[in-house]
């Protein structure tokens, strides 16, 4: 069954399914979820506080959210690619949803690395 986190602010309430939400980036106050069947949504929540929601409301699948740099937090489980030279990382789902990001170089590496050990 699918934990949900809910945002709620002064205007509105989103609640979504974690395995529905591939990624979410920010700008400045805003934050946008992209999710697997489309129909992105923004809230007015810093990505900070976006972070501190998934960790203290998805016991289980919380984990699978990983920061990467200052504009963005992925869903690991979406991970389909990562080029370091071109600083490209692809999310996938394996069938329709696809989005292709652009990340530091370094944080890119630093997400292979983690990766890389989880297999180990």
């Amino acid at each position: 069954m699918s934990e949900y986190l809910v945002i709620s602010t002064s205007i509105d309430l989103m609640r979504a399914a974690s395995d529905d939400i591939v990624y979410v980036s920010s700008d400045g106050n805003y934050s946008s979820f992209v999710f697997t069947y489309g129909n992105p949504r923004v809230v007015t929540v810093q990505l900070g506080q976006v972070e501190r929601l998934l960790a203290e409301q998805l016991t289980h699948s919380g984990a699978d959210f990983i920061r990467i740099g200052k504009s963005l937090i992925i869903n690991r489980n979406y991970i389909s690619y990562i080029n370091l030279p071109k600083q490209q990382l692809v999310l996938s789902d394996g069938h329709a949803s696809s989005h292709n990001l652009s990340a530091s170089k370094e944080a890119l590496k630093q997400l292979k690395e983690l990766i890389e050990k989880g297999l180990k």
